[in-house]
C-alpha cells in the first residue's frame, strides 16, 4: 500500500508541473492579446495592466522551477519522468520570456500614442501577433495532448512569421524614409514588431523541448532563418 501511495503521490507532482505550465500558458496568451490591444487602440490603461501582470509568470516559472528541484530531489526520477520535469522548467521559461515580450511591447503604447501612424502599420502588427498567437496556442495544445506528430507545422508557421516580419520592417523603414517625423514612433513599432517575431522563435524552442519530452530525441537540426530583415538596406533620411 505504501508503495501505490508514493506512486499516485509523485504522479500528482508531475501532474502539477503540467497544470501550472498550462496556467502560465493561458496567462502570456492574455498579456500578449492584451498589449497588442493596448496598442492598436492608444489604450494606456491597459497596457498598465498588462505591465503589472508580469509578475503572475515570474512567480510561476520560479514556482516551478522550486517544484521541479525538490522532485528531482525526492523521486531520483529517469528516463520519461525526468524529461517531463527538465521540459516544465525549459517551457516555463519560454512563457516568462513571452511575458516579458508581450510587456515591453505595452511599455511602448504611451510613446506611440503621442506619434499616431498610418492604420495599416496597427493591421500589420496584429496580422503578425495572430499569427504568433495561433502558433503558441497549437503549441500548448500539443503539449497537453503529447501529439507530437503535429509539431511539424510549427516551423512552417514560424516561416510565416519571419517573412511577415521581414515585409512590415520593410514597410516602417519605408515612413521613417518619407518624413523623419516618423523615425520616433516608427522605431517603436519596429521594436514592437520584433517582440512579436520573437514570441513565435520561443513557441519554436516549446514545441522542441515537448519533442524532446516525449521522443527522447531532438528534433531535426536547426531549420534556416526566415527573419530577412539583416538584408534590408537602410534608408537614407533626407538632409535639410
Amino acid at each position: 500500500m505504501q508503495s501505490v501511495h508514493i506512486v499516485s503521490a509523485y504522479d500528482e507532482e508531475l501532474k502539477y508541473l503540467s497544470k501550472r505550465i498550462a496556467a502560465m500558458g493561458g496567462h502570456a496568451e492574455r498579456m500578449v492579446e492584451q498589449a497588442i490591444q493596448a496598442l492598436v487602440n492608444a489604450d494606456p490603461g491597459l497596457a498598465q495592466k498588462v505591465i503589472r501582470d508580469d509578475i503572475v509568470l515570474d512567480e510561476g516559472q520560479r514556482e516551478i522551477d522550486d517544484k521541479a528541484i525538490v522532485i528531482i530531489a525526492k523521486r531520483q526520477p529517469m528516463a520519461t519522468d525526468l524529461r517531463e520535469i527538465v521540459g516544465a522548467i525549459r517551457i516555463s521559461a519560454d512563457l516568462e520570456r513571452i511575458g516579458d515580450l508581450g510587456k515591453n511591447v505595452a511599455k511602448r503604447v504611451v510613446s506611440v500614442i503621442d506619434g499616431r501612424q498610418p492604420t495599416s502599420l496597427f493591421r500589420g502588427l496584429e496580422a503578425l501577433a495572430d499569427l504568433a498567437l495561433t502558433q503558441l496556442k497549437e503549441v500548448l495544445d500539443v503539449y497537453a495532448s503529447r501529439s507530437v506528430d503535429r509539431i511539424g507545422f510549427v516551423r512552417d508557421r514560424d516561416d510565416q512569421i519571419d517573412a511577415m516580419y521581414t515585409s512590415l520592417f520593410r514597410e516602417l523603414l519605408t515612413y521613417m524614409m518619407e518624413d523623419p517625423r516618423n523615425i520616433t514612433p516608427c522605431t517603436h513599432l519596429l521594436f514592437c514588431a520584433k517582440n512579436i517575431e520573437r514570441i513565435g522563435d520561443h513557441a519554436t524552442n516549446i514545441a522542441e523541448t515537448i519533442y524532446y519530452i516525449v521522443t527522447g530525441d531532438q528534433m531535426p537540426a536547426e531549420r534556416p532563418k526566415g527573419d530577412k530583415t539583416d538584408k534590408v538596406a537602410l534608408p537614407s533620411l533626407p538632409v535639410k
